[in-house]
């Protein structure tokens, strides 16, 4: 304390500490700071002021005009009663510039669900551009998936994107493939080709049942999406072609390769050739001889007991209900495992 008296300078800490106090008391307190009151504008409008001004612009004759034609044509009558903003201002404070005039309503587009158990159910189709030796200029390829194969079915490459080229090629696809009346959906999304009125009514016409993708929505097409991505991402893409007959030749190829020879992790490693012409039963016996054979060679590699050949999805789904349903998933070894012996054990007789 006599160091205080002596007037020598000490650390705030040390001195809080002699008199007792803690140290945020040396601080002014904000909080206790008196609040400054806002001054007079000499330019603002009094309350009658205002009054006047929103029973004009509410008035029969201008409430269905805009605050500045409002001023334009007081102004040609000879009248001022305030600024163009001052207008908007006012009616801003009353909530009265919400639009009034007729809008359209949200929409509400459901999501799509499909199913497919069996090849030519569900079918999904889209088309994306190849870009061309001459900057600007692409062309179209037309692709048409099968949804529980993964087989393409149908395809086709041209300089233009319409409805016409779109009839075409279905009318061509669904002759070939000779698919029966109400035995098929097509998946789509909402291009102009997609939801042309003409392209609708030739899918009505062979009874063939339609679905779109919701706006800005690719994932509601996710299967054809795929397709595109690994089509352009194959190793032997060209990436840009020099004319349309190139683009074909290549897409011949692909297709062919695709369909018959490139196993698909989608489908356990199965090409969409074995689940569109049926060959999953004869591959799968090839598949589970040679892990038969592997295993009485090898027993002390497989920890888990005899292996089991992998088997495709029961069902695939475009938006299922659960995140992936029990018949989407790859059959698994010990389902197959009690699936064998039921097949084996002879019937029991009573």
């Amino acid at each position: 304390m006599s160091a205080l008296t002596a007037g020598s300078a000490l650390p705030k800490s040390q001195i809080c500490a002699a008199l007792g106090q803690p140290r945020h008391r040396c601080y002014p307190d904000r909080r206790c700071r008196s609040r400054a009151v806002a001054r007079p504008q000499p330019r603002k409008l009094s309350t009658a002021q205002q009054d006047t001004i929103i029973e004009v612009l509410n008035s029969a004759e201008y409430c269905d005009v805009s605050p500045r034609q409002i001023y334009a044509q007081l102004l040609s009558l000879g009248q001022v009663l305030a600024s163009p903003s001052t207008f908007y201002r006012l009616l801003r404070e009353r909530t009265q510039t919400t639009p009034r005039r007729a809008q359209r309503p949200p929409q509400r587009h459901v999501k799509p669900q499909l199913c497919a158990s069996a090849p030519n159910q569900v079918w999904t189709w889209d088309i994306t551009k190849l870009p061309t030796t001459v900057r600007g200029i692409y062309l179209n390829l037309y692709l048409i998936l099968d949804l529980y194969s993964r087989y393409v079915v149908g395809w086709m490459i041209s300089r233009k994107e319409n409805a016409g080229l779109a009839k075409h090629l279905f009318t061509r696809v669904l002759s070939v493939r000779a698919i029966q009346p109400g035995t098929l959906t097509v998946h789509q999304d909402r291009g102009a080709p997609m939801t042309a009125h003409s392209f609708g009514d030739l899918l009505a016409s062979l009874g063939v049942e339609r679905s779109h993708s919701r706006p800005r929505t690719s994932n509601d097409n996710a299967f054809s999406e795929a397709q595109f991505k690994t089509l352009k991402y194959s190793a032997d893409y060209p990436g840009r072609f020099a004319d349309a007959e190139a683009a074909r030749v290549w897409t011949r190829r692909f297709v062919e390769h695709y369909n018959d020879h490139r196993p698909h992790e989608g489908i356990a490693l199965y090409t969409p050739g074995d689940l569109y012409l049926g060959r999953v039963d004869e591959v799968a016996r090839i598949r589970q001889a040679a892990l038969d054979a592997h295993y009485a060679r090898h027993p002390e590699r497989y920890v888990n007991g005899p292996p089991v050949a992998k088997r495709p999805p029961v069902a695939v789904y475009i938006n299922p209900d659960a995140a992936l349903p029990a018949e989407q998933l790859l059959q698994t070894a010990s389902a197959f495992k009690l699936q064998r012996s039921e097949e084996e054990e002879p019937p029991v007789s009573c």
